[in-house]
């Protein structure tokens, strides 16, 4: 039996974490000055033309926040939709095939070891053209063998169960198991990782960002933008302040909206 969030709580949080993207998203169409255009001088504090002042080479800092959103969520989301759609297929077979699961989970916890910043930078250097592709390509790779571990432990009991058990016995194929009988029972487990894979998404594009791996200047991104204006912070701290809260913001809302949305414990169909 499923436990189903409470509505007003779960609007509480959803709402603001909509609004965020969907600022986010539309912000291009209400900056107020091109990206790369220099509108005052250097790290020059608020005023009426820029409302955030300017950058290190003068650029309208709110016109370059308002961009730098779509591209890091697109990323972000990007990342969660893959790695939660693999991670639900292999967590999946290894629980319904244990012989082959045990390969799989040994491969992942393998992968786990790699630290993170490394592999970011292994992938991300040795593609050819860089920018931003790599950088989700090393954010996938990475998120997948942790994910698989948390969607096979969770599958692992329900692969248990008397129905898979009656299901399998009455000649039901593979996919027909995972994705009717295991899969719908998955939902709390699924809607909070991916919650978890996009906060890490945000991150892990943001430190390539700031390691310069991943957009390039005079692309507008929020983790560039820090890099780039932290020489001046203290003569602009909008400059470094703002992108910085944007990235915190975006992560702890759709973190909290995943976990609003998120039943109390899986649904457990019982079949005769």
């Amino acid at each position: 039996m499923t436990t189903a969030p409470r509505p007003r709580r779960a609007l509480l949080y959803v709402v603001p974490a909509l609004l965020l993207v969907l600022v986010a998203l539309t912000g291009p169409l209400f900056a107020p000055h091109p990206i790369d255009a220099p509108v005052t001088a250097p790290y020059e504090v608020p005023s009426g033309d820029a409302a955030l002042g300017g950058d290190q080479l003068g650029r309208d800092v709110l016109s370059r926040l308002l961009h730098g959103g779509a591209p890091l969520i697109a990323t972000a989301l990007a990342v969660a939709v893959l790695v939660t759609g693999i991670a639900t297929l292999l967590g999946i077979l290894c629980a319904l095939r244990p012989r082959l699961g045990r390969w799989v989970e040994q491969t992942a916890d393998v992968a786990i070891l790699l630290p993170a910043v490394l592999g970011i930078m292994l992938i991300a250097l040795a593609w050819p053209a860089g920018g931003r592709l790599p950088v989700a390509a090393a954010a996938t790779v990475l998120g997948i063998p942790y994910a698989v571990r948390v969607v096979a432990a969770a599958a692992a009991p329900i692969a248990a169960t008397g129905y898979i058990e009656a299901a399998t016995a009455g000649g039901e194929r593979l996919w027909y198991l995972m994705a009717r009988e295991v899969l719908p029972n998955l939902r709390a487990t699924l809607l909070a990782l991916f919650g978890l894979r996009f906060v890490e998404g945000v991150y892990v594009v943001s430190v390539a960002a700031f390691l310069q791996l991943g957009p390039q200047p005079p692309e507008a991104d929020w983790a560039l933008m820090i890099r780039e204006n932290a020489a001046g912070i203290m003569l602009n701290p909008w400059a470094v302040a703002a992108p910085c809260l944007a990235i915190g913001l975006l992560a702890v809302s759709v973190n909290l909206a995943a976990e609003a949305i998120t039943p109390d414990r899986p649904t457990t169909e019982t079949r005769l």
